[in-house]
């Protein structure tokens, strides 16, 4: 199974939505979160669509990419996940590389906040990349599934009744 961006975003959220998104139970259909985070992403930046191009390259789809000045745009609706969102597009601009696109740079955007934040890749980044995806592959090829998180985050999680069922 490829890797993909939601992987590595999930991976700095919670391991056990990894592990569940992964092996098929999607719960995002029945979260408010998730769909305002549509919503923006969809209305932010309506002129984007024309302007920038969706690319796929080994798996790995880029929503809003700029060839000609080499800058992939990402757009959330809250900051609560930031190192998460960062780790996200840090995976783009490592794909982007590993298939010959140098000096790539990403903007992370929060449109509804107004703050917007440049991403680069850094030698440090290529190094922690590797160990993520090493991490990743091992929960990916998991037979169990991780256990509860039990952060605050838990409480916003599309899985949240899934996984606090018993309790």
């Amino acid at each position: 199974m490829p890797i993909t961006a939601t992987h590595v975003n999930l991976y700095h959220v919670c391991h056990r939505e990894l592990w569940l998104h992964a092996n098929e139970v999607r719960m995002e259909h029945t979260s408010d979160t998730v769909s305002e985070g549509k919503l923006i992403h969809e209305t932010a930046y309506p002129q984007r669509a024309e302007r920038y191009r969706e690319i796929v390259l080994d798996g790995v789809k880029i929503d809003f990419y700029d060839p000609k000045a080499k800058v992939v745009h990402e757009i959330k609706k809250s900051n609560k996940a930031e190192a998460a969102h960062l780790a996200q597009i840090k995976y783009y601009l490592y794909i982007l590389e590993q298939n010959g696109i140098e000096g790539a740079t990403g903007i992370l955007e929060y449109p509804t906040l107004r703050i917007t934040e440049t991403v680069t890749l850094t030698p440090t980044d290529r190094s922690e990349m590797v160990k993520w995806l090493t991490n990743i592959t091992v929960i990916l090829n998991s037979l169990t599934c991780p256990p509860l998180l039990h952060a605050p985050i838990c409480k916003r999680c599309s899985y949240y009744d899934f996984c606090y069922v018993g309790e």
